[in-house]
């Protein structure tokens, strides 16, 4: 079993400025750390390399994409290096557009702590940072248009904190953290209420600050929740023709209610989604299938 040692102060500063809770991700690295290493050891790594042995890696990008969980993957060198790791060095930071053979960070540490850090870092760095291009694709998409692209709840156990700040480091902008932070009325909630409008005077009734948002199938449905007075509305599955409508329907009635656009998207018509009007289109895919950007890390000097 590895003796594990305490994230940096370098690097949990790095963590709360990302609006990231350092505890929360060295327990989430212990965990990842656990299921490489059960109760044992790197048996590979302790086999073949000399104890004392020192060496500099670098993390390099093998694809085009954006880049992010730097701080992340420093963590992972903190928890498993500990003081025998020099200063991680980023030559990139989150947020960042990198090609193919691009550096984007090194570090110094004894071979065999290193390479039993390799993977736990990879596998964080490589998923946020592909979260963080597909963002920053559909953001790319809907420039110009006016309207943001927000993720979803639909993420993985453990991992939302992250995979929602790797949609930040894409352009994209985050929906609720979760179900305490903002109401969000489905067509469940609706029928189960007896209506768009007895829906929302519930959730008002029982929490009169916090923002409601209100999905809608229809524009008779989006009167009534703007009538309510939601402070947004999701408009499920409409057309852009539809969205077209929700917008004059909205400008008609002077009001401020913040319209997003939700199911069937695609790349290919973001912008035209987003020439409707509409102030935001929830993306699912952020989270649940980005495909991992490739970053490696290889041995650049041996000391």
């Amino acid at each position: 079993m590895i003796e594990t040692h305490a994230i940096s102060a370098e690097t949990a500063k790095r963590l709360q400025a990302a609006r990231l809770d350092p505890d929360a991700i060295e327990n989430t690295i212990l965990t990842a750390l656990h299921e490489d290493l059960a109760d044992g050891v790197d048996v590979t790594s302790t086999a073949t390399i000399p104890a004392l042995q020192r060496s500099t890696a670098t993390f390099g990008s093998r694809a085009s994409g954006v880049v992010a969980g730097l701080p992340v993957a420093a963590a992972v060198v903190d928890i498993v290096c500990g003081g025998d790791a020099s200063d991680f060095e980023y030559l990139k930071d989150d947020g960042d557009r990198v090609q193919s053979g691009d550096i984007v960070a090194s570090v110094t540490a004894r071979t065999n702590s290193m390479l039993t850090a390799e993977r736990t870092a990879l596998n964080l760095l490589c998923h946020l940072s592909g979260i963080a291009t597909r963002t920053r694709q559909w953001a790319d998409a809907l420039e110009g248009s006016g309207a943001r692209v927000r993720d979803t709840r639909k993420t993985l156990p453990g991992l939302r904190a992250l995979q929602k700040y790797a949609v930040r480091c894409g352009g994209g902008l985050n929906h609720r953290m979760g179900l305490y932070d903002m109401a969000l009325v489905k067509d469940n909630h609706v029928a189960s209420a007896g209506g768009v409008a007895e829906a929302y005077r519930a959730v008002r009734a029982l929490q009169g600050s916090m923002p409601v948002e209100i999905e809608v199938d229809s524009l008779a449905d989006l009167r009534v929740a703007l009538d309510a007075g939601a402070d947004e509305v999701l408009l499920d599955n409409f057309s852009t023709e539809q969205m077209r409508a929700a917008v004059a329907l909205r400008t008609d009635l002077g009001s401020k209610t913040k319209l997003e656009a939700s199911g069937g998207l695609t790349l290919a018509t973001a912008q035209a989604v987003g020439a409707t009007g509409v102030d935001f289109i929830a993306v699912g895919e952020l989270t649940h299938s980005a495909p991992v950007l490739d970053l490696g890390v290889d041995l650049a000097e041996v000391l």
